[in-house]
Parts: structure tokens; C-alpha cells; sequence
């Protein structure tokens, strides 16, 4: 069965979600695989991927409000702060969310819904070099 593995990379602007959609399905088109699957891995600790509507930016703004309150940063119980008071919360956020997503691949391209899109979810205030591998597996 024919696999295809890609690396990019994505600079995020601190906290927040930034699309990787576009660039996802490019490795998908680049690997020649009409039906199978994807897997999107993000290769940090301090940030995530989530699958998440794309149409409208107000639902990712009660996302980011959401995870706010969720994990508050600055509690006086956090004892991982060696770098600074969103060391704890962003490993803590991205344990909440998940490291990898896999969607399916139908005639050549991501089965996501007409809502959907994949995104990078930075947990850390400065912004990051973040690299996303993709595996792509199926048959051509």
C-alpha cells in the first residue's frame, strides 16, 4: 500500500488557531493517494491540532475564551512555570485537545465537511515555529 510523508512548517502570532487546511491538502494532492487516509501531527507539547468550523471566526473566538477560562493562566497551584505563567496552562491545553487528526481521503482529496477545517491551536503567548508532519496511506 503506497505511503507519503510530508513536513511544513507554520509560524503561529502566539495563542490562537491558525488554518492549515490548505496546506494539508496539498501534501494530499502531492502524494497521488485517491482513497485513504491522513494523519496531521503536530510535533510540540505547547500547541495542538483541532478540527473546527472555518466559516465563521466567531465561533474560534469563544473557542480561545472558552480555553481562557478553562485554564486559567497564573493559578498559585502551577508548579511547571520555568517558563513563564503559560508554561503549565499550554501543556495542559494541549493535553485537553489532541496532537493528531486523521481524516479520510476520498477521490483524491480530504473528506472534511463543508464547515470544517484543520487547524493549528498555539497555547503559548510568544509566537512559535511550529512543524506539522503529514502521513498519507491508501491506494493511488
Amino acid at each position: 500500500m503506497p505511503a507519503y510523508t510530508a513536513t511544513f512548517s507554520i509560524r503561529t502570532r502566539g495563542k490562537g488557531t491558525s488554518e492549515i487546511t490548505d496546506e494539508v491538502a496539498r501534501v494530499v494532492r502531492e502524494s497521488g493517494i485517491r482513497t485513504g487516509l491522513c494523519t496531521v501531527f503536530i510535533r510540540h507539547t505547547s500547541a495542538s491540532l483541532v478540527i473546527y468550523e472555518n466559516a465563521d471566526p466567531s465561533a474560534r473566538a469563544d473557542l480561545h475564551e472558552f480555553f481562557e477560562r478553562l485554564v486559567p493562566e497564573e493559578e498559585d497551584y502551577y508548579i511547571h512555570t520555568t517558563e513563564g505563567a503559560d508554561d503549565t496552562t499550554s501543556h495542559l491545553r494541549m493535553v485537553l485537545t489532541r496532537t493528531s487528526e486523521s481524516i479520510p481521503i476520498a477521490q483524491g482529496r480530504l473528506t472534511l465537511g463543508t464547515w470544517q477545517g484543520i487547524f493549528l491551536f498555539e497555547h503559548r503567548r510568544a509566537p512559535h515555529l511550529r512543524e506539522i508532519t503529514v502521513s498519507v496511506l491508501g491506494e493511488k
